[in-house]
């Protein structure tokens, strides 16, 4: 089955292939399929299609169902490029909020007013359990991903248009962060003072590592002597989609950094310095204790048998550590927030907080720390009208506590 491009415009192509007869009617049998891209990028797709009618796999754009779309577009365009924890959730939206509500759809038939359905049902009465609907912030990320795959049908020439860009989404509801104010910080470190993850809690306060970040720390990324750390991999936990019966459904697995900025070098201040040293000489005694059983991963922060700390477990025992200490239940995450709010309090730059925190862009660190910002603001603006009202004293205007001009009274004299 030979196939050939014929190009139409500026990076629009028509892939053409030649599929034989027609069984039936015995009539010569043309694919044609519009794309849009490079010419590369209409290469490959003509090479995949040559191979799925060599297979038998192919499926005509006509008969299409919004469902079998996804799935394609899951497994053979965004599997191989995704991180798995992405991969996962796009995969869960799918099956579990796309699919069920318009799945059987045609592709081709799919329209604006379909969508929109959706994503005001999700919002009504969305949620699995039925109890209740789902955030604006999911109902987003469901259009996300719909919006995403019909991207590639219309590359692929299997849809005109992207409809999702017709539809009108629900506002960003933004969480609200809960830092610990600096009391609260030491009545925390101090509660928690003998715990076995007390060198963890007292690390995250003083870098703001996210949770995987900080589970996945090994010894090799730390320097003792130059008192810094690297972020070079993170910890999280993804369904085992090869799991045997009998097997977990999930695993934790170690990932590379999201992005090249959560790849960073932090600093660690020194009283935190001083108790990693004292927690790895600690760590080598467990090592000692246990000899060949211990399963030694080189992690700073595991369990005494060297194994890593499901992320789960380890927010379940941070609970633990906020009641004995008498603080109201946050979120690990709000830990992270403590640090930077901290940093910014103390003068810091939005800047410098950005790149310690691993940010993409410091819009990102600016929209979660407006009400910061806006203190600092404000109290910069106090200093300044101190500094101004200085010079506008009753005994320096014009009025009757005003000091006698010498010249103007030698004036007067001499006449």
């Amino acid at each position: 089955m030979p196939g050939h491009l014929e190009k139409r415009s500026k990076n629009t192509w028509t892939i053409v292939i030649e599929a034989g007869k027609d069984p039936r009617t015995g009539k010569r049998r043309r694919i044609k399929r519009a794309f849009k891209g490079s010419k590369r990028e209409a290469e490959k797709e003509m090479a995949r299609l040559l191979v799925e009618l060599e297979q038998g796999t192919y499926a005509d754009p006509g008969k299409m169902t919004v469902g079998a779309w996804l799935d394609t577009w899951l497994n053979e365009y965004m599997k191989p490029h995704l991180r798995p924890t992405t991969w996962d959730s796009y995969e869960t939206l799918t099956r579990r909020h796309i699919k069920p509500s318009i799945g059987n759809l045609l592709l081709k038939d799919l329209r604006p007013e379909h969508l929109q359905h959706l994503y005001n049902e999700k919002l009504k009465q969305g949620r699995v359990d039925g109890k209740g609907g789902l955030s604006p912030r999911t109902v987003r990320y469901i259009h996300a991903v719909i919006h995403e795959a019909l991207d590639q049908a219309v590359k692929n020439g299997l849809v005109a248009r992207n409809v999702s860009e017709a539809t009108v989404l629900p506002a960003e509801d933004k969480k609200e962060i809960s830092p610990l104010t600096r009391e609260q910080v030491d009545c925390l470190l101090t509660a928690v003072k003998d715990d076995r993850l007390y060198p963890a809690i007292l690390l995250e306060v003083a870098t703001g590592l996210r949770r995987g970040e900080l589970l996945a720390l090994r010894w090799q990324d730390v320097d003792l002597k130059a008192g810094v750390l690297s972020v070079k991999q993170n910890l999280v936990r993804v369904r085992n989609h090869g799991a045997a019966p009998g097997e977990r459904k999930t695993r934790l697995v170690f990932q590379e950094p999201k992005t090249p900025q959560s790849r960073r070098t932090v600093p660690i201040p020194e009283y935190a310095l001083a108790e990693l040293k004292h927690h790895k000489a600690r760590q080598n005694q467990e090592k000692l204790h246990l000899g060949g059983s211990y399963q030694d991963n080189g992690l700073v922060f595991c369990l005494e048998t060297g194994q890593p700390i499901d992320p789960r477990n380890f927010t379940r025992h941070f609970e633990k550590m906020l009641e004995r200490a008498g603080i109201p239940r946050i979120r690990f995450h709000d830990i992270r927030h403590t640090f930077a709010t901290l940093l910014l309090e103390l003068g810091e730059s939005l800047k410098t907080v950005q790149e310690m925190l691993g940010h993409s862009r410091i819009a990102v660190t600016s929209d979660i720390y407006t009400h910061v910002s806006l203190d600092l603001k404000t109290k910069a603006a106090a200093k300044l009208d101190l500094l101004l009202s200085a010079g506008e004293k009753p005994e320096n205007n014009l009025g009757t506590n005003r000091a006698p001009n010498a010249n103007l009274e030698k004036k007067k004299a001499s006449r």
